[in-house]
């Protein structure tokens, strides 16, 4: 059986068989093999599967929980950034994008994080935080949640991600107001150019 260590989109935390592109965490949530807490601080990173040959044991005592992405997409909605240490081109590109599309000087990583997390969870809550956006000018690899359903942003489609992965798209809109999952400053990363990974069964 599927250990519950997999992200969706909306940030819950789940057991599923599909496999991820990329691990992460928000520090210490597991006691054993549960995982009994929503998140331990606002450092919520992407990390790479594979790091210097390390290799880290499951479910450790003392050690940050390890989660899994099915792309990076997925992970940019749920509230995660690429770590500066093992992605450190990405985290890069990632600061650069956010200095372009939100100005000033570029932020610590701190700053970044703090942001993040006042846009991703409601304050003093696990609830999350969704944004409106018009649907004109989402960049591709946004989520949105359209029919209860997170939904990619894939060229003129919408496609519609459960954690069996992604399914049938539908036409996106041509007008009015989404309800976006990808936080906000995330978004503007997104439209600024950044290369986003996004698993390659989206565009069947």
């Amino acid at each position: 059986m599927p250990e519950r260590n997999r992200v969706t989109p909306l940030g819950d935390i789940v057991a599923t068989p599909l496999r991820g592109a990329w691990t992460g965490n928000r520090g210490k949530i597991h006691e054993g093999h549960e995982i009994v807490r929503f998140h331990s601080g606002d450092l919520w990173l992407i990390c790479e599967l594979e790091f210097r040959g390390i290799k880290q044991p499951q479910w450790a005592p003392h050690h940050y929980t390890f989660l899994f992405f099915h792309d990076e997409a997925v992970a940019f909605a749920a509230g995660h950034r690429p770590c500066a240490e093992c992605r450190r081109g990405s985290y890069v590109s990632y600061l650069e994008a956010w200095t372009d599309a939100l100005g000033g000087p570029r932020p610590s990583a701190g700053a970044v994080n703090a942001r993040l997390h006042s846009e991703r969870l409601y304050p003093r809550t696990h609830r999350r935080r969704l944004h409106e956006g018009r649907y004109v000018g989402l960049p591709d690899g946004a989520f949105v949640l359209e029919q209860d359903t997170p939904r990619l942003v894939l060229g003129d489609a919408l496609v519609g991600w459960s954690p069996n992965g992604y399914g049938p798209p539908i036409s996106r809109p041509r007008s009015g107001t989404a309800t976006v999952i990808t936080p906000p400053a995330t978004l503007a990363v997104l439209k600024a150019g950044y290369p986003v990974q996004i698993d390659a069964s989206a565009y069947r």
